[in-house]
């Protein structure tokens, strides 16, 4: 697929690649596939003059876009390893996440590089901090440089490095750990393009037709089908006035986004998708009635990209236990373990993680079952409740939880100072709901829990935490222990 959408880039191809949106809704072209392409040679081209081979890694923290796009697309292009670094996890953890990946090279933003002097109160508004990198390796700016800042790496002309032929790793991708112990997912060249092939055939791009998105898995199929992507507005407004105009014939947006799009009186065209925290059957039957044809949830880890899908109908008839996140995508297997754990394998699977051996079979952390290719989701087991002398699993009973009237709901262990935990469910109203038509509504699933029912139920906004705005667990932990 990479190789697919990097071969079909020329240079005076002027067609819409990358769009972005003003305030007022109104469309920008901030690259077209003829940019996309002599950034990417040029970035190649630059890189190899650097003396950088097949098998060196470059850490890349470079916020999402064109140039985000072709350094990655270049780094391929040469085989070059990408460590891809998130500038709001804090400089500690990422000192400790470039002493594990080690690269030869950093490509980072101005903003991402957060400058001491005048430029970083803007970096500190963008919650975005890098530590001094100059320390661990050389250091570059992508972009527009800022006083203070590495020097530009510019595109360079002339003629383009020979592209890098065969497997090898790809990308890193740090997910969890401390800055004692930090973990980091590695996909090989195969895997990515496996991935790539499974997101492109669940939607099916068509060509000309604008995509809405701003994940890689998105950006790189639908630009290789011939469509055009939109980077998701970020005010939730001006995400509304952006789906009108665009129409997309797809949209990826993650929950706390469509629920914000929907407060806002969104409407959605096309086949929507969303994934990256739990997606409830509600949310997608309220995204089907703002106008989407589809609306799908997909299960994915950062190890398996994609793992399952399943259509908001099917999920809305799911009346079992748990969170039905849908079908395997072609090619993958599934167990569960011993401890119940859902376990992964097949092509687009993660190599190893950094530092470790290769691994056979993908340990998701999660709770599941699995029925033929169906699955269905349990929790976390990390997040499982001891009360007494029953484990108790949020993920087979918050779907239940999601009826009108909640936005959002999670169940969670407070400590009960004796070593047992009282098990509370936390849920957020959905705007305009009333507090007693809530409770009212919530009766009867709470009472189906049978020995898993809550001690108390709390009505509360839930923290959300990380770059997919999951719910925040341990905050809402403390939220719920402080309740009343």
């Amino acid at each position: 697929m990479l190789d697919a959408l990097i071969a079909g880039l020329r240079d005076d191809d002027d067609r819409p690649a990358i769009l972005s949106t003003r305030r007022t809704g109104r469309t920008v072209v901030l690259a077209t596939r003829g940019d996309l392409s002599r950034l990417t040679g040029g970035y190649a081209t630059a890189l190899h003059a650097r003396g950088l081979t097949a098998g060196d890694t470059v850490g890349v923290a470079v916020r999402p876009g064109p140039r985000s796009l072709a350094v990655v697309l270049a780094a391929y292009r040469l085989g070059l390893r990408v460590a891809v670094l998130d500038p709001t996890a804090g400089p500690d953890v990422l000192l400790a996440r470039l002493a594990l990946a080690r690269p030869r090279l950093v490509l980072a933003d101005a903003a991402a590089q957060a400058v001491a002097g005048w430029a970083a109160p803007l970096a500190r508004r963008a919650h975005l901090a890098l530590p001094d990198l100059a320390a661990l390796a050389p250091t570059v700016t992508i972009g527009r440089r800022l006083p203070g800042t590495a020097p530009v790496l510019a595109p360079a002309g002339g003629p383009r490095p020979r592209d890098h032929d065969g497997d090898g790793d790809a990308v890193v991708v740090f997910t969890s750990g401390t800055t004692s112990r930090p973990r980091a997912v590695v996909h090989t060249r195969a895997s990515v393009a496996a991935g790539m092939r499974a997101v492109r055939d669940l939607f099916e791009p068509v060509p000309g037709r604008a995509v809405l998105g701003g994940t890689f898995f998105v950006l790189v199929p639908s630009l290789a089908g011939g469509a055009p992507v939109a980077l998701p507005a970020r005010r939730a407004g001006v995400l509304a006035r952006q789906l009108a105009r665009l129409a997309p014939q797809a949209t990826y947006l993650t929950p706390p986004e469509l629920r914000a799009a929907l407060a806002a009186s969104a409407r959605f065209t096309g086949r929507v998708y969303s994934g990256s925290a739990p997606v409830s059957a509600h949310l997608l039957a309220a995204v089907r009635r703002a106008g989407a044809e589809q609306a799908w949830c997909v299960y994915a880890l950062t190890e398996v990209f994609p793992a399952a899908a399943v259509e908001s109908a099917a999920k809305g008839a799911f009346s079992g236990e748990g969170d039905l996140v849908g079908e395997l995508l072609p090619g993958l297997r599934a167990r569960v373990g011993e401890t119940g754990e859902l376990l992964l394998a097949g092509p687009n699977a993660a190599d190893r993680y950094l530092g470790e051996e290769p691994m056979e079979w993908v340990a998701t952390g999660d709770v599941g079952r699995v029925n033929g290719a169906t699955v269905v989701l349990g929790g976390r087991r990390k997040d499982m409740i001891l009360r007494g002398a029953e484990n108790i699993y949020p993920g087979l009973y918050e779907p239940a939880l999601h009826v009108p009237g909640v936005e959002l709901a999670v169940i969670v262990g407070v400590p009960a100072g004796d070593g047992d935990e009282r098990v509370v469910a936390v849920v957020q109203p959905a705007p305009g709901a009333a507090p007693d038509a809530v409770r009212a509504a919530l009766r009867e699933p709470l009472r189906r829990m049978g020995s898993a029912r809550p001690d108390a139920v709390v009505l509360a906004e839930i923290p959300l935490s990380g770059r997919s705005r999951k719910p925040d667990r341990a905050a809402t932990s403390r939220l719920a222990g402080a309740a009343p």
